[in-house]
C-alpha cells in the first residue's frame, strides 16, 4: 500500500538564500520598505528571513572577502502580475523612510519607465532583486535591434543598458558618444530623446554639472506636441525635463 509520503507532490516552494555581508544595513533597509522580519540571527552566524506580500527573502553568511560595493553577492527574480504597482509601493516607502527615492549607491532602486516589464532593487549587501512582469514578451530584444541605424540604434542600446542590464553609467556613455557621433542628420525627435535621457541620467549620476548643457540643447529643439510626448515616454521621470521645455506661446 502506498501513502502520500511515497509520491512527489507538485507544491514545492523555493526561497532564495542570499549572501549577507551587511546584516544591520540589510535589516534596516527591508524594514524601511515594509518587509516583516520573520527571523533574525546575527550570531554565531548570520541568518535573516523577510516576508512581504506572498514571497520571502532569506539571507545567510557571506564569504569573508565579499565586498557589497562590488555587487557580486547574487540576487533573485520575483515574478509578478503587474510590475508597475510594486515599483509604486516601494517608491512611496522609500520617500517616507529616506525622503527620496534611492537611485544610486547602495541600497538603490532602478527607475521605472511606464510600459516596461521589470525593475530592480539592489540591497545593502549587494544583491540584486529583479521584479519581472510574468507575461513579459518571450521575443523581447535584449541585445539591441540590428534593424536600427544611427542614433535610433544608440537609443535602443541605451534602453537595453538601463532597463535590462541596470547600468546607468554605460547608458550615459553610449548616449554621450551617440550624440557626438550620430546626432547630425538624425530626426529631431531622436535627438530630443537622447538629450532627455542624458538629462535624466546626469541628474541621477554624479554628473549634475552637465545637465545644463544637455538641457539647453533640448530646449533649442522645435518639437510638435506629439513628438514631445514621445520624448517624455522615453524617460522614467518626465518631471526632470520640465525646466528645459520651451515656454508655450502666449495667446
Amino acid at each position: 500500500m502506498t501513502t502520500d509520503e511515497d509520491h512527489v507532490r507538485p507544491n514545492e516552494t523555493t526561497v532564495p538564500l542570499l549572501h549577507c555581508p551587511a546584516p544591520e544595513e540589510t535589516l534596516a533597509f527591508w524594514r524601511a520598505l515594509g518587509f516583516e522580519v520573520a527571523y533574525e540571527q546575527l550570531k554565531p552566524y548570520v541568518y535573516l528571513a523577510f516576508t512581504w506580500s506572498g514571497f520571502q527573502l532569506h539571507y545567510g553568511p557571506a564569504p569573508k572577502d565579499l565586498d557589497p560595493a562590488k555587487e557580486q553577492s547574487g540576487g533573485c527574480l520575483v515574478m509578478v502580475d503587474a510590475v508597475a504597482s510594486y515599483h509604486a509601493v516601494f517608491t512611496e516607502a522609500m520617500r517616507r523612510a529616506y525622503g527620496k527615492v534611492l537611485v544610486k549607491g547602495l541600497p538603490r532602486m532602478s527607475r521605472y519607465r511606464a510600459g516596461t516589464s521589470r525593475f530592480s532593487i539592489v540591497d545593502p549587501s549587494g544583491n540584486t532583486i529583479v521584479f519581472i512582469q510574468r507575461d513579459e514578451p518571450k521575443d523581447l530584444e535584449y541585445g539591441g535591434s540590428t534593424e536600427l541605424e544611427g542614433l535610433a540604434r544608440v537609443l535602443d542600446n541605451a534602453r537595453i543598458l538601463r532597463e535590462f542590464k541596470m547600468d546607468d553609467r554605460a547608458a550615459y556613455r553610449a548616449l554621450d558618444s551617440g550624440m557626438r557621433r550620430r546626432a547630425e542628420g538624425a530626426p529631431v525627435v531622436e535627438q530630443a530623446m537622447a538629450l532627455a535621457a542624458l538629462v535624466e541620467l546626469a541628474t541621477a549620476l554624479d554628473k549634475a554639472g552637465q545637465v545644463p548643457e544637455w538641457g539647453a540643447r533640448l530646449q533649442s529643439l522645435s518639437l510638435t506636441p506629439e513628438q514631445r510626448t514621445q520624448v517624455e515616454q522615453y524617460v522614467a521621470d518626465p518631471t526632470v525635463l520640465e525646466p528645459w521645455w520651451p515656454e508655450p506661446p502666449r495667446p
